[in-house]
């Protein structure tokens, strides 16, 4: 099988140079910017084409490694070419094949295949790749043939349904995204202390690393430590005096989701008491914004 791409970011580099690691046949790109289309043949040894229609004659699966507001006008234009018998493949997160509009016309098989993975890097993503879970869905026919073939890279696999697309992205923005919004929440705590900005991160990347390293082997039970787990209502009370606005909703939102965990942890534990804190402190909050 050779597999095309259209589009040459992050993306597209980094599983073109993934496959062509694992002796697959990349056939190679083609991208609106000739130059980036260029660096991504260079870089996994593969070449270049002029054309969209180039390119889908060459390639028997096509992944459309374009930005996700792109992904439709991709198709549109390539669904005027001969398509009977490939597969077009995408890779967002939140969207699903049905992006892919006619397609049973064509005689095409469409997918949707994301790596639940931060690609960050162009040059370097593909080595760590390997790490990354992949989603798939799509075309019931050759679902089993995709999920197989990425298990055959050494990935595992899920098969998942295109009305949980949304959600599934937004679960993976929790865990990234929203993370790193928490990490600048304390920086700023910090700063408001008297750090500056590069010593508020460099004071936190010890304990942020560590407690990620630790949910990553252990889970978030065993991985769970600080007042809310010790249901040390003192402590708490004083973060909440302290804090204000979002920061302090944040606060109270989140630690109501660690004292489920610190529930299955320590079932013997009374944490009564921190349940009725959160519900005061949200009627607070309530209040507050009625005001506002």
């Amino acid at each position: 099988m050779r597999i095309g791409f259209a589009g040459a970011g992050k993306v597209g580099f980094t599983l073109g140079k993934y496959m062509t690691e694992h002796n697959v046949c990349v056939s190679g790109y083609y991208s609106r910017t000739r130059e980036s289309a260029i660096q991504a043949s260079d870089f996994t040894h593969t070449k270049y084409y002029e054309t969209l229609e180039e390119l889908s004659a060459s390639s028997d699966a096509l992944f459309l490694t374009v930005p996700d507001g792109a992904i439709e006008d991709v198709w549109n234009s390539l669904k005027e070419h001969s398509l009977k018998g490939k597969f077009i493949c995408h890779c967002s997160g939140a969207m699903s094949s049905a992006v892919f509009s006619g397609i049973d016309r064509t005689g095409a098989f469409g997918y949707s295949i994301h790596p639940l993975f931060a690609v960050h890097d162009r040059l370097q993503s593909y080595k760590e790749i390997s790490q990354a879970y992949f989603t798939i869905e799509g075309s019931q026919e050759h679902l089993l043939f995709w999920k197989s073939f990425f298990e055959s890279l050494g990935n595992p696999v899920r098969v998942i349904r295109a009305e949980d697309k949304i959600l599934y992205h937004s679960a993976a923005v929790f865990a990234s995204n929203l993370v790193t919004g928490l990490f600048e929440t304390g920086v700023s705590l910090l700063q408001e202390c008297g750090f500056d900005r590069s010593s508020g991160e460099e004071a936190l990347k010890a304990l942020f690393l560590n407690n990620c390293r630790s949910i990553a082997e252990v889970g978030t039970e065993e991985a769970l430590t600080g007042p809310v787990e010790r249901a040390d209502v003192g402590t708490i009370e004083k973060h909440l005096e302290v804090l204000s606005g979002n920061k302090r909703e944040i606060y109270v939102r989140l630690s109501e989701v660690l004292e489920e965990i610190a529930e299955r942890k320590h079932p013997e534990r009374d944490y009564t008491e921190l349940s009725q804190l959160w519900k005061r402190s949200g009627k607070n909050d309530e209040k507050h914004s009625c005001n506002l």
